[in-house]
């Protein structure tokens, strides 16, 4: 599986991400691959009504009904046609363990699937004990490169946290940096089973070529 990770790119946003959206849609009815948009909470409503496969947020607040100006409600996001949550992302890393984890409870409240981010392997550890659907370990450092990747220079980072991901019974994602066939391949055959990924394709001449070589790593 892959999820694409639409940030606030310009190519992600308003009509383009309903476009990019419909790409997503063809490339994973032509590849056979789950690919997983993952939108702006502006855009969940829009870009729902307009395709089949699932939509993600790309994050929840941990509050209730109430006075949280700024806040993305759980409830909110649901109600738009979300079937999951992105938590922990380390661009909107939570202030600590404890606030995460309310967010993980505020998520499955209202039924939202979650991927939980991890920096490295000890916070790894740490939030598959949550259970979430998903975990994923995504370095920071090497998030949006565009010449190495997780895959390329930590492959013994990823075997290890494949480990943590088979001892918690928690699916493994793997990021940062992944850019290519040959990355997607060695993150599946260290273990994990899918990959998150956002500038490669939505900064990409061609997203719909740039998806589908990414899909083949998947064959």
């Amino acid at each position: 599986m892959i999820f694409l990770n639409f940030k606030t790119y310009k190519s992600g946003t308003g009509e383009e991400a309903l476009v990019m959206a419909k790409t997503i849609e063809e490339v994973g009815r032509k590849s056979g691959v789950k690919i997983i948009s993952v939108v702006q909470a502006a855009d969940i409503r829009d870009v729902v009504s307009e395709i089949s496969t699932e939509v993600w947020t790309q994050k929840i607040d941990p509050v209730e009904f109430g006075a949280h100006t700024g806040s993305i409600l759980p409830e909110a996001v649901a109600d738009d046609g979300a079937v999951g949550t992105f938590l922990n992302h380390s661009e909107n890393r939570f202030l600590n363990f404890e606030t995460l984890c309310k967010a993980h409870d505020r998520a499955k409240e209202v039924s939202l699937k979650t991927l939980i981010f991890a920096k490295d392997l000890s916070e790894l550890e740490e939030i598959s004990g949550l259970k979430p659907d998903y975990i994923s370990y995504e370095p920071p450092e090497l998030i949006g490169n565009k010449d190495v990747s997780v895959a390329t220079v930590e492959p013994e980072t990823i075997a290890k946290a494949s480990l943590i991901s088979k001892n918690s019974g928690v699916p493994l994602i793997v990021g940062a940096g992944v850019h290519s066939f040959s990355d997607v391949v060695k993150c599946l055959e260290l273990g994990a089973v899918g990959v998150a990924v956002a500038s490669d394709v939505m900064n990409a001449i061609d997203p719909k070529k740039e998806l589908l070589d990414l899909a083949r790593g998947f064959k």
